[in-house]
């Protein structure tokens, strides 16, 4: 979901809870879609396949689009939620910050 200026709107609990597990719900299907999307597209793509009109690449290009948007969006929020490893928290210091 997005908010009206644009910026995604992301979900904040503890990961327990009736709109934790929807959330992790519409996660499963976005990414699900995505991957038979894929599969599809993989399909399209072989050597000696039916070659689609340009309107069906087009709705193949659109719909690809959003799955990846979607899974993009769907691993930013599950990196978020991702506690960084105790030694990683270390070497992410005041020194590591000038190297990046």
């Amino acid at each position: 979901m997005d908010h009206p200026d644009g910026h995604p709107c992301y979900l904040s609990t503890d990961g327990r809870g009736y709109l934790a597990t929807l959330a992790d719900g519409i996660e499963e299907v976005q990414l699900t879609m995505g991957q038979e999307l894929l599969d599809h597209a993989r399909s399209v793509l072989v050597p000696g396949a039916r070659a689609l009109t340009d309107v069906e690449y087009r709705w193949l290009a659109c719909r690809l689009t959003e799955a990846l948007t979607d899974a993009l969006r769907v691993a930013d929020s599950r990196g978020q939620r991702i506690p960084d490893p105790p030694d990683m928290a270390e070497a992410d210091g005041p020194e590591s910050e000038g190297e990046r």
